[in-house]
């Protein structure tokens, strides 16, 4: 029903009501890892109850076609997440990207599988023509990862995204499918 894709090291799928606890695993292990790049968090994200909403929706969000939200996998265990959001279809089709790695998986190279996976995926079997991804400036590590899949600094964005509590600048990047 959901998509399901396969690298050579990793599998990204949209998480189950079954998936709860590892999910929760890699929220609770990357937490201090991941504060700098996401939303300030409350104790109450990462309960049982508000976990299992989220998943809920993103099942939701991939059924309606608004969204992939991919959890990306090496094993039994959840080491990222790669979302493609806010996805226009009619003359636009385009979407956004978001994604993350666990600490323990930075600089092996498993970021750019996923991602190159996921656009892959979304450009040929979604038929979208257009991924826009945004970082913060210090991002170097996302700035360096976008640049090397292709993607392309569209401009500039004071104060865009609330992170960790105050308002952040971010890199407007897209990448648009060359073959349509």
């Amino acid at each position: 029903m959901f998509p399901q894709l396969t690298t050579p090291r990793l599998q990204m799928r949209v998480l189950q009501a079954g998936d709860l606890q590892v999910y929760q695993q890699y929220l609770l292990k990357n937490r201090e890892h991941l504060r700098p790049w996401e939303p300030e968090r409350q104790d109450s994200f990462f309960s049982d109850p508000e976990c299992l909403a989220r998943i809920t929706l993103m099942q939701q969000h991939a059924e309606t076609g608004i969204a992939v939200p991919f959890s990306i996998f090496s094993g039994e265990e959840m080491i990222g997440v790669c979302n493609f959001s806010n996805i226009v279809r009619g003359v636009f089709q385009a979407c956004h990207l978001g994604y993350a790695i666990s600490a323990a998986h930075q600089g092996k190279g498993m970021m750019r599988e996923a991602v190159e996976s996921g656009i892959q995926f979304m450009f040929e079997q979604q038929g979208l023509h257009r991924i826009m991804a945004n970082y913060r400036p210090e991002n170097l590590r996302s700035a360096a990862l976008l640049a090397s899949l292709g993607f392309e600094r569209e401009g500039f964005a004071r104060r865009y995204l609330k992170i960790n509590g105050a308002w952040c600048d971010h890199v407007l990047t897209a990448k648009v499918r060359d073959d349509d």
